[in-house]
């Protein structure tokens, strides 16, 4: 039996008359506006106990939705559950809104109207939804670098909701640094840029909480860096400071998200070694040896395409944000390389070393090295 669409004015008019008019959208969608005098039922909570919501099975019931599609599939199931008067208003409450009909924003406080309209579109994320906004808004991150890669990463982390950002770098704005480093500005030149990007950050999202750490990463201070936080976003240009991150990742038991940048060429990685000994690699076990100095030049030296950066800190970002929600297939085992020029991915696989100095299975932490040492070559 086929279910009738009655237009929002009809509807309307059949509502004056006493019919039940149902939004069957969920929480965040209803923040923007409902129609008057209608009761806000979820689909789910309806289609499972329709008794528990609605009148008799021979009441008059009008289902809206956003445009009218969701409301069709409720009503047709509503049939099936013996409820004879039932029809979809058609165009959902969007034309509802459009031919001018009342429409009301429900009665929620100020934080959670904030939250429900703010983070929107992940809501309607079955991958989502609310349990895995609140979980992001739990979460507690450490961008190492406030740069090139940190500026995006950091960004994009911040405007998904993630709810606190440790955001660690001693060094301040240059001129140079806004070909791609976002989060300054003209006016930061000169500032520390983690308070730079402090303020940008807020002015982004004042619902996270950004903590500013404007000191180098050393051995003596990585661990208390590391306390508390779910994953680490490696936004540094050097290799002594990637060793330095791994190694207190795989001893902490914490997800490293990797990233680099040189010229027209990035890669992205997730080093999960130290929460799953032998079934994922770490960076030692990608570079047992850092390579000379003069095959890995620093972007200052042999620059790189401003957009770069902003490519790789945003996939950053992404694998960031399936960590902590637990979706999809992160990148651990797997290295993707961009190049900008060819316009063209790579995914190269990484198996863990059996025989790595770090990660190997039922080794014990070697302890922190002099890692600018061992970087320049001397063991």
């Amino acid at each position: 039996m086929s279910i009738p669409e009655i237009p929002p004015r009809q509807a309307r008019e059949r509502q004056r008359q006493g019919a039940l008019l149902v939004d069957i959208r969920q929480a965040h969608e209803r923040v923007s506006g409902q129609a008057e005098g209608a009761l806000a039922i979820e689909r789910d909570a309806l289609e499972a106990e329709p008794a528990r919501h609605l009148p008799a099975p021979d009441a008059e019931v009008l289902l809206i939705c956003q445009v009218g599609k969701r409301s069709q599939a409720a009503a047709g199931a509503l049939r099936a559950a013996g409820y004879a008067r039932v029809a979809s208003v058609a165009g959902g409450t969007v034309r509802w809104g459009e031919e001018g009909l009342p429409l009301v924003r429900p009665s929620l406080d100020a934080d959670e109207a904030d939250f429900l309209e703010r983070y929107s579109r992940h809501l309607r994320l079955p991958e989502v939804g609310m349990e895995g906004q609140r979980r992001l808004q739990e979460s507690r991150i450490l961008v190492v670098g406030a740069g090139g890669l940190g500026s995006p990463a950091a960004f994009y982390l911040a405007a998904a909701g993630v709810g606190h950002l440790r955001l660690v770098d001693d060094d301040v704005v240059d001129r140079s640094n806004l070909q791609r480093q976002i989060l300054h500005t003209e006016a930061s030149i000169g500032s520390a840029k983690v308070d730079s990007a402090r303020e940008r950050l807020g002015a982004l999202n004042p619902r996270v909480r950004v903590e500013a750490v404007a000191e180098r990463v050393t051995s003596a201070n990585v661990e208390a860096l590391l306390e508390g936080m779910d994953a680490v976003l490696d936004g540094s240009d050097n290799f002594p400071l990637r060793y330095l991150l791994n190694d207190a990742c795989v001893k902490l038991s914490k997800p490293l998200v990797y990233g680099a940048v040189q010229r027209f060429e990035g890669q992205v990685s997730v080093f999960d070694a130290g929460r799953h000994r032998g079934l994922c690699p770490c960076y030692r076990c990608l570079f047992p040896e850092p390579p000379p100095p003069q095959f890995a030049p620093n972007c200052s030296d042999a620059g790189v395409l401003g957009l770069l950066p902003g490519i790789v800190g945003l996939l950053q970002a992404t694998e960031v944000v399936k960590l902590l929600l637990g979706i999809g297939r992160p990148l651990a085992g797997r290295l993707l390389q961009f190049d900008a020029l060819a316009m063209r991915f790579r995914e190269v696989g990484l198996a863990p070393d059996s025989d790595c100095a770090l990660c190997a299975p039922g080794r014990p932490f070697p302890g922190y090295i002099d890692y600018a040492r061992f970087c320049a070559g001397g063991g």
